[in-house]
C-alpha cells in the first residue's frame, strides 16, 4: 500500500507542476464542435464526468478518452487504516470514443462486483450563444454485467446468479444542463436504474433518481464541483443513502485531474445511485480521484 500511496503522491505532484508550468490550450475547447454558422456554449463541464455522475459533455470529433477512476476506503476507518488510504480501493478503467462529437460510446471494467459496462451517450440539443437553445440535452443509456461469484455458488437452488439475466442491469438518463456564464454550470438528470434481480424479497426492480451536478469555475483551469443523487422512490428494504460528492477539477492540457470526496464506493450508475451504503453524517466519505487522457485519432 505504501508503494501505491507513493505513486499517487508523485502523480499528484506531477499534475500540479504541469498546471503551473504550462499554458496549453483548453482540453474542453475540443469538446463539442462550434462552427462558423452556429455558435454553441462549450466546456459546460470540464469532462464527460463530474465526480461519479456523467455530464452532458462528449469528447470532440475522433477523440478517444482513457479514464482511470480510483476510490479509497472511508474516512471513518480511523488512523489504523490511515483514514481509508490503506484501502481496500475500488478502481474502474474505461475507454470512451466519439467519431462526430455528438455520439459517444464507451466500455469499462470495475473491480467492485467485477462489473463490465458499456454505454452510449448522444448530444441531442446544444445550448446556443446569443440565441438558440437555452439548454443542452444529452441522452444516456448504459448496461452492466457482474461477473462476481455468489458466495453460495455450488449449493443447489441457492446461487442467485444461476440465470444469466440475473447478472444484468441498466441505466437511462436525460441530462439537461445550462452554462449560465463563464463560471457557473448546472445539470439536472432524471434517471432510471433497472435491475433484473432485486436484492431482497419484495424489493422493486426500478429505482428513480434525480441527479444534480454543479460546477463553479475559480480559475482558468480549476473548478469546484458537487453532485447529488436524490432517490425518489422506496425501492429496497436495505438501508441506503443518496450519493453525494464534492471535488475539484484541474485541467492541464491533455489531462483532466479530478480529486474529490464522496460517500459512494461504486463506480457505475447501478452502484452509486442505488447502493451507496455510507453516510456523510457518520464520516462515511472517501477520497477519490479521476484521471482523463484524451487522444485524437
Amino acid at each position: 500500500m505504501k508503494n501505491k500511496l507513493t505513486i499517487f503522491l508523485l502523480l499528484l505532484a506531477s499534475i500540479f507542476s504541469k498546471a503551473t508550468a504550462q499554458d496549453e490550450p483548453s482540453l474542453l475547447d475540443a469538446i463539442g464542435e462550434p462552427t462558423a454558422e452556429k455558435s454553441f456554449a462549450i466546456a459546460t463541464f470540464k469532462g464527460t464526468r463530474l465526480i461519479n455522475f456523467h455530464t452532458l459533455e462528449v469528447p470532440g470529433k475522433r477523440s478517444l478518452d482513457f479514464r482511470i477512476a480510483h476510490r479509497f476506503s472511508t474516512f471513518n476507518d480511523g488512523g489504523y487504516n490511515f483514514w481509508g488510504l490503506d484501502g481496500p480501493a475500488n478502481i474502474r478503467l474505461s475507454f470512451e470514443y466519439s467519431y462526430d462529437g455528438r455520439l459517444n460510446v464507451g466500455i469499462g471494467r470495475s473491480n467492485l462486483d467485477k462489473i463490465y459496462d458499456a454505454f452510449a451517450k448522444y448530444r441531442l440539443i446544444r445550448q446556443g450563444e446569443n440565441g438558440g437553445a437555452p439548454v443542452s440535452v444529452t441522452l444516456f443509456s448504459s448496461g452492466y454485467f457482474t461477473a462476481v461469484n455468489d458466495a453460495n455458488d455450488g449449493q443447489p437452488d441457492v446461487d442467485k446468479y444461476a440465470k444469466f439475466k440475473h447478472r444484468v442491469s441498466n441505466c437511462h438518463q436525460v441530462m439537461v444542463g445550462r452554462k449560465f456564464n463563464d463560471d457557473f454550470s448546472l445539470q439536472i438528470a432524471p434517471t432510471l436504474v433497472h435491475v433484473n434481480l432485486a436484492e431482497n424479497l419484495g424489493d422493486k426492480n426500478d429505482a428513480f433518481i434525480i441527479a444534480t451536478a454543479v460546477r463553479y469555475k475559480v480559475t482558468r483551469r480549476m473548478a469546484i464541483t458537487a453532485e447529488y443523487g436524490w432517490r425518489v422512490n422506496d425501492y429496497s428494504s436495505t438501508e441506503y443513502y443518496d450519493s453525494f460528492g464534492i471535488g475539484i477539477d484541474i485541467e492541464t492540457g491533455g489531462h483532466v485531474f479530478q480529486m474529490h470526496f464522496t460517500n459512494s464506493a461504486g463506480l457505475t450508475e447501478n452502484q452509486f445511485y442505488t447502493r451507496t451504503t455510507d453516510s456523510w453524517g457518520d464520516k462515511g466519505f472517501r477520497l477519490g480521484f479521476n484521471v482523463s487522457r484524451v487522444f485524437t485519432l
